[in-house]
């Protein structure tokens, strides 16, 4: 490993400036629990490291109006035990739950779960599914950018050099508002995903589905929105004809690998199974908000 620097800065800008002047050789801490076992194995050799856990932006979750804001460094186990946030937004909770052990998400975030990359990470498909925009800073400031469209492909992302995130936001909840992450591995515990679905329904007072967004991981290059299993569900009650054409929709399009966790076929039939019981459960709770 070539020599590497650390610092430690306390402010947006600051962190700005330091990954700017390493020409792209620099690279964020903020969890650690993905950067540091990548520099022990030696697959990453940044010139500088840039520890963004004393910027307050980064750490802090917040409430505006019933909108959330969830800085990119908190760590896992602070949004699981928001009492608040996990009561909103339920699914994405599940999502960032299933990040490692405990011990891991007490350090783990979802700012790093996202940057990493994975195509089964399972914080991301529950993000997408909920619509969280992230808020992106770099040398040209500040931009707004949609989940679904960070990840482009096995640990490679749509951020610039000298980029990185600073928060997600969740938009107020709808009356009759709920969703869901549910995945698949081969253990009950500390495995990656065969499959993960992320489901988000709105209801109206009669009980028909007005907006859906269903996303997956596991099953392709890079997390996927489902646009048209959404689509196959908006305009009903949920019944088995939309249901169905969910299903159908969610396995149009995968695109998986085949490995020791399951054949190609098996991910696409059970990506079917598991977009169902997602989007029951968010059914469930948007009837009883």
């Amino acid at each position: 490993m070539t020599d590497m620097r650390y610092e430690a800065p306390q402010s947006l800008d600051a962190a700005v400036t330091l990954l700017v002047g390493a020409n792209g050789g620099g690279k964020i801490l903020a969890g650690g629990t993905d950067v540091l076992v990548q520099l022990y194995a030696e697959m990453i050799e940044p010139d500088v490291l840039v520890d963004i856990k004393n910027i307050a932006d980064v750490r802090q979750i917040s409430e505006d109006a019933g909108a959330w804001r969830v800085g990119a460094a908190v760590p896992g186990m602070k949004v699981i035990d928001h009492a608040e946030f996990s009561r909103t937004w339920p699914g994405v909770c599940e999502g960032v739950a299933l990040i490692g052990s405990v011990q891991v998400k007490g350090r783990a975030s979802i700012g790093g779960n996202v940057c990493n990359a994975s195509p089964a990470a399972d914080s991301v498909p529950a993000l997408i599914a909920a619509g969280a925009v992230a808020t992106i800073i770099g040398p040209d400031g500040t931009r707004e950018e949609a989940v679904e469209n960070i990840v482009t492909g096995p640990g490679k992302t749509s951020l610039g050099s000298g980029e990185f995130i600073v928060s997600f936001g969740f938009s107020a909840r709808a009356a009759h508002s709920g969703d869901c992450y549910l995945r698949l591995t081969p253990r009950t515990e500390m495995d990656i995903a065969v499959v993960g679905v992320g489901a988000n329904l709105t209801l109206d007072d009669s009980g028909v589905c007005t907006a859906a967004r269903i996303a997956v991981g596991a099953v392709a290059p890079r997390p996927l929105l489902v646009a048209d299993a959404g689509a196959a569900l908006v305009g009903t009650t949920l019944d088995d004809a939309a249901m169905d054409g969910m299903v159908a929709a969610v396995r149009a399009a995968c695109d998986p690998i085949s490995d020791k966790r399951g054949t190609r076929e098996y991910r696409i039939k059970t990506a079917g199974v598991i977009a169902r019981r997602a989007v029951e459960k968010a059914l469930e709770r948007a009837k009883a908000n």
